[in-house]
């Protein structure tokens, strides 16, 4: 009997992850060899990945290889992955995306990702290299004939030994069994001397030993007795095409995300480049494919299309790393607007970045797994070149940056892991309208935090995402007192420490906050008081009077009343004049650890971060 079984990655021919697991008849061949076997290149795998069971990648008949015979257990079991041909992340990620619908394999969690220098084999390209946890009924050589089989199917093809292959999938543990054929050697052979395979395996089980091994040593003392790495392995996070962080490399360069809201009614920026007229009256096309030159000039021919074009352009052009892209304000109070109002809000400025500036990485600032789910159509089909024969598709955005570490949409988490984009986990309570009622930590504002967030690791983990496409962001403004705000800001180093949230990035976005506006308040009412006393104790007349009655006039007009929904005599600095003060923040930021900060005044910022890394990102 033959069917069609739709897969988001290399192939469509693994059973649902709910299929129970059969043993298999003896003799068997691999699951993969019982099928029409075809190869298939990097771009077809992306194109899989994008596109879904409709694709080409994923419409291959396929003969159930299971019998009716008695279940099998589930075994626990780590397997290394490694590439250094090709697409290398695209390519781990296939397999990785493939494991997780394979109806024998369960795949549990990955390591953190490493680029690593060749070993043994020095004439070649370096490597990706990273593990991954995973459950399996299959028995070691059963398991075996799979991975090679997957390793077959995206074109592995065996040259020298230890030499360069595009993907290379081993077993480095099965439970804690020994194996030892010619075939396969479980624990692997070489394992205890390649800092590439203990190091991913230590994020994975540190404390774990190899019984198998008759050692009762945990793998992180193998790791230890190594002699470091020149230079130190350090892991990576995908952040764009062609940019990685790497939250462990103390010479890093902090990035800076630039934001661009494309809302009416965002708290510090709203209005500034969409109106509602705009929003709900006028859908604004811009074009998404066909000649370069003719859609660039199209653009620059609408009055708000060149406006966000000069934003985006400005953002890059003070020094912008990212462009953070959000059509939904989380000030409490906005109105609330439809999934499909939000993607027409964000469709301009993702397309128009996509057409002028492609090589930027673009995050959306969203909660809405609709939304996250339509990015990667929102930017430019560029046609056929001479050097590339096919359309390159350009996505909308690589990054979702959510603020809900998606709570607020349970959909988000198995979206992002289908789309193989990077995510921002953020850290907040309740929604934006009930969070700041929600700011009591009983263990403190740092453990509260750090913790919950480990929750939302492990949900993403368990949809699907791999580890090394995490980002972290403590949420400081989002169910957190002002002074819960400063608390965190101290208290960066020891989040990135944390236990379990090791190795990870962060983001830090303080720009323009209420926090801000009230410490600035505060020093801008003693500056007031002490403006009038002086113009008092002078005596000033005529003129001069005059003219200092005008710099004290500016300086109470920094300040006014608050929200609304404070004493009124409580006052807040303007939110355009914040930026010094987020800058400050940003410094702390730095200070502290951050990988990323996001704000609104990309000048300043660029500046501050060129200084504060210096200082803190030397040694």
């Amino acid at each position: 009997m033959k069917r069609q079984i739709p897969v988001h990655a290399l192939i469509a021919c693994t059973p649902s992850r709910s299929q129970p697991c059969s043993s298999w008849k003896s003799g068997s061949r691999s699951y993969y060899q019982q099928k029409h076997v075809r190869f298939f290149t990097a771009a077809d795998i992306r194109r899989s990945i994008c596109s879904g069971p409709g694709s080409r990648v994923n419409k291959i008949s396929t003969t159930r290889l299971y019998s009716t015979a008695q279940q099998r257990p589930w075994t626990k079991a780590y397997v290394a992955l490694g590439s250094n041909q090709g697409e290398r992340l695209a390519l781990i990620e296939a397999a990785c995306w493939t494991l997780f619908n394979h109806g024998s394999i369960r795949l549990l969690r990955t390591s953190l990702l490493y680029e690593t220098a060749p070993m043994y084999v020095a004439d070649q390209e370096p490597f990706l290299n990273a593990a991954c946890e995973i459950e399996t009924c299959l028995r070691p050589m059963q398991l075996l004939d799979e991975l090679q089989a997957i390793e077959q199917a995206m074109g592995r093809v065996k040259t020298i030994d230890k030499g360069p292959r595009n993907i290379d999938l081993d077993i480095l543990l099965y439970g804690d069994e020994k194996v030892d054929t010619e075939r396969l050697i479980v624990p692997h052979k070489l394992m205890h001397e390649r800092e590439f395979v203990l190091r991913p395996l230590a994020d994975l089980i540190p404390e774990k030993s190899i019984t198998a091994l008759d050692s009762s040593r945990p793998i992180k003392d193998f790791l230890a007795d190594l002699a470091p790495s020149d230079p130190p392995l350090s892991p990576i996070v995908p952040f764009g095409p062609g940019q990685f962080l790497r939250p462990l490399d103390k010479l890093r360069k902090t990035k800076l995300m630039s934001i661009l809201n494309v809302t009416p009614d965002s708290f510090s920026d709203g209005g500034r480049f969409v109106t509602e007229v705009i929003t709900t009256k006028h859908k604004l096309v811009v074009p998404t494919r066909g000649d370069v030159v003719t859609a660039r000039d199209a653009v620059l021919q609408n009055d708000h299309h060149r406006q966000l074009f000069r934003a985006i352009t400005t953002a890059v052009a003070d020094g912008g790393d990212i462009l953070d892209i959000g059509g939904q304000s989380s000030r409490p109070g906005a109105a609330s607007i439809t999934a499909e109002q939000e993607i027409d809000r964000i469709r301009p400025a993702m397309a128009i970045r996509a057409l002028f500036f492609p090589s930027i990485p673009t995050s959306v600032d969203t909660y809405r797994a609709k939304v996250a789910k339509a990015t990667p159509e929102l930017g430019y089909q560029f046609p056929p070149t001479t050097e590339n024969k096919q359309p390159h598709i350009e996505p909308g955005a690589h990054i979702v940056n959510d603020i809900s570490a998606g709570l607020l949409d349970r959909e988000m988490l198995s979206t992002v892991a289908k789309q193989r984009q990077t995510l921002v986990l953020m850290h907040m309570r309740g929604t934006p309208e009930t969070m700041n009622k929600l700011t009591d930590y009983p263990e403190g504002v740092v453990e509260g935090v750090a913790e919950e967030l480990k929750q939302r690791v492990a949900e993403a983990e368990a949809a699907g995402i791999p580890r090394w496409r995490i980002v972290l962001d403590p949420g400081i403004g989002f169910a957190k007192t002002a002074e819960q705000n400063w608390e965190l800001l101290r208290s960066l180093t020891e989040l990135r420490e944390w236990d379990g949230l090791e190795g990870l990035p962060w983001l830090v976005g303080t720009s323009r906050k209420r926090f801000l506006g009230d410490a600035l308040a505060k020093d801008d009412e003693v500056v007031l008081a002490r403006t009038k006393q002086t113009g008092t104790e002078l005596g000033l007349t005529g003129e001069v009077e005059a003219e200092w009655a005008g710099i004290a006039e500016e300086a109470r007009e920094k300040i006014g009343a608050g929200s609304g929904k404070t004493p009124q005599d409580q006052k807040i600095r303007r939110v355009d004049l914040r930026d010094i003060g987020t800058a400050a923040t940003v410094a702390a930021a730095v200070q502290g650890g951050a990988d990323v900060v996001r704000v609104h005044e990309t000048r300043i910022a660029r500046d501050v971060i060129a200084v504060a890394d210096a200082i803190w990102r030397r040694t």
